[in-house]
């Protein structure tokens, strides 16, 4: 029996205190991105390219359009932000910096909140110091988690171990191969770690390397720290990426992507993620 007041698992309910948190937090990060010069866009629910954003496509809510052809809910924002803006307003806007704020989708009934924002042509350290601002203005202090998902699927190309042992960390088996190096990269997280394994690692590995050390170098947080063999799910990125943690919760994550021969860089923040980590701040 289905109750009246019920709602479906992973679905979002605000009210008092929670609500009026939501709106403080889309307010505050509102307002910093537009100084920022961010502009706002507002997707539409619907969408037929939610496929080239989301990796496993069993997450994707299907309908059909007046033609039967397949639409989804907005499972991601990233492509479609990316899309509308260089094919449908490209004409009318010279706008690179634009930001939502507004909830993805996915099976069977998960509504996940988000602030993101994408620049169009951006350097991922810019958007990495947008996203440490938000956080400041927040009064939330993450940790920063760096990655470079080129690694991974060089790794996998070059040397033939496979993808899926990155995609689900499965370490035991990373650590178990003949080469030596790769059970030291799974080992790094802090940047003299990283400086003692540059050395040791193929060379086709160590431009990548240095990227992840050189955004690490850029940041302005105190909290930081490396992963070099982390594999994000996300169809798009394909470069330097990263996540930011409070009490091993994400509260955000960010990356490199090239779409349709554009580049640009982008983040994500979990507006529910981050109503708690405040919410166990003011309690502290």
């Amino acid at each position: 029996m289905i109750f009246a007041h019920e709602i479906p698992a992973g679905s979002r309910l605000y009210f008092g205190e929670t609500a009026k948190e939501k709106r403080r937090i889309e307010r505050i990060a509102s307002e910093l991105l537009e100084k920022e010069g961010f502009e706002e866009i507002a997707t539409p629910l619907f969408s037929y390219h939610q496929h080239q954003s989301v990796r496993d496509t069993k997450e994707l809510l299907r309908l059909s359009d007046p033609q039967n052809r397949e639409v989804t809910l907005r499972a991601d924002s990233t492509i479609d932000v990316v899309r509308l803006v260089t094919k449908r307003l490209g004409r009318s806007t010279s706008q690179k910096k634009w930001f939502y704020i507004q909830p993805v989708y996915r099976y069977p009934t998960r509504e996940i909140n988000q602030i993101g924002a994408e620049w169009l042509g951006g350097d991922l350290a810019d958007v990495l110091d947008v996203t440490m601002s938000l956080f400041e203005a927040f009064g939330v202090d993450p940790i920063l988690q760096i990655s470079n998902i080129r690694i991974p699927v060089i790794i996998s190309e070059e040397f033939g171990v496979p993808l899926a042992w990155f995609a689900s960390m499965q370490l035991e088996k990373l650590l178990g191969t003949e080469h030596a190096w790769l059970g030291e990269l799974a080992r790094v997280q802090h940047m003299e770690q990283l400086d003692a394994v540059l050395s040791r690692v193929p060379e086709v590995l160590r431009p990548e390397l240095e990227a992840m050390k050189e955004l690490m170098e850029a940041c302005r947080c105190e909290q930081c720290v490396l992963a070099p063999l982390y594999y994000a799910r996300m169809r798009y990125y394909d470069g330097l990426f990263f996540q930011c943690f409070r009490d091993n919760t994400p509260l955000a994550s960010g990356g490199h992507f090239i779409n349709d021969d554009i580049s640009a860089a982008g983040f994500a923040l979990y507006t529910d993620a981050l109503i708690e980590a405040r919410t166990k701040g003011n309690d502290r």
